[in-house]
């Protein structure tokens, strides 16, 4: 009996995880579409992100933000498929989409983390391309 509750357990939760991995690529996706809609208020010339783009953006060093956090490698490593860790020493989690899947997938949480890091490492708000790269890139991850 005992056996049995602890493999229906086991498969409602493996059926809530396979529920969480098909939602999160839409939910990624309409943060993506929302970002894209921004970029092309400014520019009607827009044609999508670029992963390259991304990965250039999270590996610059622009020398505009804070003096600490010169980069977004300074507390994610270069590799985002790496652990991270803050300045107080809190482990990160890997930014790379294939290692945590719930990434980019609130648009709240994209936002707050946006306005914190843009600030910290740019020294400004970050465009809507430059968000839209930088996810497609963590995506590819």
């Amino acid at each position: 009996m005992i056996r049995r509750s602890a493999m229906a357990f086991s498969l409602m939760l493996l059926a809530g995880g396979t529920a969480l991995a098909a939602t999160a690529p839409a939910a990624r996706q309409s943060i993506l579409d929302h970002y894209a809609a921004e970029a092309r208020k400014t520019d009607a010339g827009f044609k999508g992100f670029s992963a390259a783009a991304g990965q250039a953006f999270f590996l610059a060093h622009p020398g505009t933000g804070r003096p600490e956090t010169p980069s977004c490698s300074t507390c994610h490593t270069n590799s985002p498929r790496n652990q991270g860790r803050t300045r107080a020493g809190k482990t990160l989690a890997p930014m790379a989409v294939s290692l945590s899947p719930s990434r980019f997938t609130d648009l709240a949480k994209v936002r707050k983390w946006f306005a914190r890091n843009c600030h910290t490492v740019y020294g400004r708000v970050c465009t809507p391309v430059e968000k839209g790269n930088f996810i497609t890139f963590m995506a590819h991850q």
